[in-house]
């Protein structure tokens, strides 16, 4: 029987799904999009099913009260188009690192009954490759009861520990539409102004880690000048195609994987994804080896940048929350953040612009808002980013950590964030300006 044998439609796969079932569906641009418009359709005719995913670029808001008693959502990092239903009680959130997702698969804790997956067509030899999603989706597919995977030829062949045979998927549903292309904005005056801070600090033949936005991308385009800068990080957009081709990304004194760039998934333009495809220089990995803390640490001069929405006056950093409403998930910022921290030469970064809601808000705050997870400790915290500068937290007292802080606050907050640090005796109340 060949795989073209197995071949079934998006109805008639959604059809497999019974009651009480747990599905994962495969996350970020490699979302099944057929085969959850076939389940979506059919919500009525199931009960107590449990979807699982990640960030997901699929239909927006489309967890009702309706659906939600019959399929509902858990999610292990919020997207956009369900942090509504999340925190209307329409779907559920499961906060957990990235690097620790494959291990609830994998063990049973999170027993998967079905994956549906995205591939690329098979190869001669009967492969398919994940594609731009390989991170979680690995570990899901080689855990679930039954796998079907949507064979799309848009979806690109990407090397590294990123296969699966077609004698390892029970069904197929064949596709042909365009992935999500996801090209942030060029950065604004307030990102530039933190990049340019960071990409000082960054030396010639550094290993990157950074996420997708104006930041990261801003840090990018100031390292035109650097030599043989090297790519470890869980996800990769644009701007490393662009210094690829400029020659600045090398690859070629990293520490582990010299020449290649190492990630988890891809998420950008349709450019991008034409040139990953079947390209050496690029390997992805499931999210067990690259978010592994223990692999990072092995990359000599491995900087990591996060963001982050609050930081307060003692370091601590809130990235997944605003108060009591969960906004997307902790992801692999302390992966990357304790992995880069215990590398030779390594550096962290945390960066964020100063205020939020037009400058009538400070985001460096007195503490974190009631409610607020802590991303990063302030045990772990090493660099703080914004506008106004970089402090440097690392081993400094509270005492400090609260004129570091206060220093690259935005000039409109600092005298309320002095004062509320000497009521809490964190600096000499004899202080009485910064």
């Amino acid at each position: 029987m060949t795989w073209q044998d197995r071949l079934i439609s998006a109805q008639e796969a959604a059809e497999k799904v019974r009651s009480g079932e747990r599905i994962f569906l495969t996350g970020n641009c490699s979302n099944p999009q057929r085969f959850l418009q076939a389940l979506l359709d059919r919500h009525t005719e199931v009960r107590e099913v449990e979807v699982v995913q990640l960030l997901g670029f699929g239909p927006e808001e489309y967890i009702t009260p309706d659906l939600s008693e019959h399929i509902r959502i858990n999610s292990l990092f919020i997207a956009p188009n369900i942090r509504k239903a999340v925190n209307n009680g329409l779907a559920d959130f499961t906060p957990i690192f990235l690097s620790e997702i494959p291990g609830l698969f994998r063990s049973g804790r999170l027993l998967l009954d079905m994956a549906v997956v995205q591939v690329s067509p098979p190869d001669a030899h009967g492969y398919c490759s994940y594609g731009v999603e390989v991170g979680v989706t690995k570990s899901a597919a080689e855990s679930a009861g039954l796998v079907i995977a949507e064979v799309n030829p848009n979806m690109p062949r990407t090397l590294g520990d990123s296969f699966i045979h077609v004698d390892q998927i029970d069904y197929f549903i064949d596709v042909d539409y365009e992935l999500p292309e996801i090209v942030p904005p060029p950065a604004d005056e307030t990102q530039r102004q933190i990049a340019a801070h960071i990409a000082e600090l960054i030396p010639d033949a550094a290993t990157l880690q950074m996420g997708i936005g104006g930041i990261p991308n801003a840090v990018l385009s100031l390292l035109e000048g650097h030599k043989n800068l090297g790519i470890h990080t869980e996800l990769f957009s644009d701007g490393v195609m662009a210094m690829i081709d400029k020659g600045v990304i090398t690859n070629s004194r990293k520490s582990i994987h010299p020449g290649k760039v190492v990630s988890g998934f891809v998420i950008g333009s349709k450019a991008l994804y034409q040139y990953i495809d079947d390209n050496p220089i690029f390997e992805l990995h499931p999210t067990e080896y690259v978010n592994d803390p223990f692999v990072i640490a092995q990359n000599e001069r491995m900087i990591s940048i996060n963001s982050a929405i609050e930081v307060d006056l003692t370091g601590q950093v809130c990235a997944d929350s605003i108060g009591t409403n969960f906004y997307s998930g902790v992801g692999g910022q302390l992966d990357f953040v304790r992995g880069a921290a215990r590398s030779e030469g390594g550096m962290t970064f945390i960066a964020l612009p100063s205020t939020a809601r037009r400058g009538t808000l400070s985001r460096i705050v007195p503490n974190v808002k009631l409610g607020a997870g802590v991303t990063t400790t302030r045990n772990d915290v090493h660099y703080i980013a914004t506008e106004y500068g970089v402090a440097d937290l690392y081993g400094r007292t509270i005492n400090e950590r609260v004129h570091a802080l206060v220093s690259i606050a935005h000039p409109d907050f600092r005298e309320e964030l002095m004062a509320y640090a000497r009521e809490q005796n964190w600096v000499p109340k004899v202080h009485a300006t910064t």
